[in-house]
């Protein structure tokens, strides 16, 4: 047998009993961890049999009871099926809940209450709604549950006259409870809205609804693991273009002059109208009393006789010229013409 089959032989071999080994260790360790896992107390848990959504109700159907461990038991979960149904009236779901997610106090109504926005508003929170357009509410991609960061735009005059417009970032990581009057947090399709309502406290509430009629309101989209503030600061024209404010002032210095001299071009143009208008108005006066003037039947006047004249008769007496002396007389001979100055014969 040559050498190097009995060395492959031989690791197989080691390799077989290793393997027969590791098996076992891990045997032994799933052994004892499930020893272990009949010895802990057990207790069940209400979770969700069917998937539900904002405001459906819960019932006896919908829910199952599985056994959970008694010492891990989340908090506002519920024991038994009966315990959850307990009270006068249904309940129904705040939020979206899967298949096998536990039900828990804060995902649901109390007994007989209804699905509203104030059933899901945080303690001591407030909801505040706020316009927006297909632009403004970031194209529609806004769903409820979702942070977005609020900014206010804003055009202030200085004390040189001039307008200055920036960009301010009024609030952070706001939570949306509701677009337009929707408040499911299972929605995923981008819809256009109106409106987008957010959670808040008291102040800032109050400052959302000031800002909404100090300028114009906008969000931006945060991620949605990112629910911290960030630093922030002022965004200007000048940012945009690299200009500073003197650059800025001066140009808008010199559009305000465009603007004032085109109003007074303009200006001076209409009272030009306004007096062309004004003679055309009395031509057309005097060209109507004219034309009352010329249908007017003219009075008629008796002139007076003429007065008599001597007549004067004339004579005209016909004389007969006297003829000339002398007449030019032509001949030609061959081609040529030869005249004469002859006495004329009586």
């Amino acid at each position: 047998m040559r050498a190097n089959t009995l060395i492959m032989i031989v690791l197989a071999g080691v390799f077989g009993v290793l393997a027969v080994v590791l098996a076992n260790i891990w045997l032994a360790g799933q052994r004892s961890a499930m020893a272990e896992a009949n010895g802990t107390q057990r207790d069940t848990v209400v979770v969700a049999a069917v998937s539900l959504k904002f405001g459906d109700a819960l019932s006896a159907d919908k829910l199952r009871e599985i056994a959970w461990p008694a010492d891990a038991i989340p908090t506002g979960a519920f024991k038994t099926t009966k315990e959850a149904l307990a009270g006068e009236g249904a309940r129904q779901a705040l939020q979206t809940i899967g298949v096998n997610e536990p039900i828990l106090a804060t995902k649901i109504t109390g007994p007989g209450q209804r699905a509203t926005l104030s059933a899901v508003i945080g303690e001591g929170m407030k909801a505040v709604s706020i316009r927006v357009n297909d632009v403004l509410g970031v194209a529609g991609f806004v769903f409820p549950g979702d942070r977005v960061d609020v900014l206010l735009t804003r055009t202030v005059r200085d004390s040189d006259g001039a307008d200055k417009s920036f960009v301010d970032v009024l609030l952070q990581s706001m939570k949306v409870l509701a677009v337009d009057q929707v408040a499911d947090e299972s929605k995923d399709s981008p819809t256009v809205v109106k409106a987008v309502t957010l959670e808040a406290s008291t102040k800032d509430a109050q400052k959302l609804t000031l800002a909404a009629g100090a300028g114009q309101l906008s969000l931006a989209l945060r991620q949605a693991a990112a629910s911290k503030g960030e630093t922030t600061e002022r965004v200007t024209l000048s940012d945009l273009t690299g200009e500073t404010p003197d650059d800025v002032a001066k140009r808008q210095a010199e559009l305000d002059k465009k603007a004032a001299a085109d109003a007074m071009a303009e200006a001076e143009r209409k009272r030009a109208d306004d007096k062309i208008a004004g003679l055309a108005q009395a031509v057309e006066r005097v060209g109507s009393r004219l034309d009352e003037l010329g249908k007017a039947k003219p009075i008629p006047v008796a002139a007076p006789a003429p007065a008599a004249k001597d007549v004067v008769k004339e004579v005209i007496k016909y004389v007969q010229p006297e003829p000339p002396a002398r007449a030019t007389v032509g001949v030609f001979r061959g081609v040529k013409l030869e005249t004469y100055d002859v006495p004329r014969q009586p």
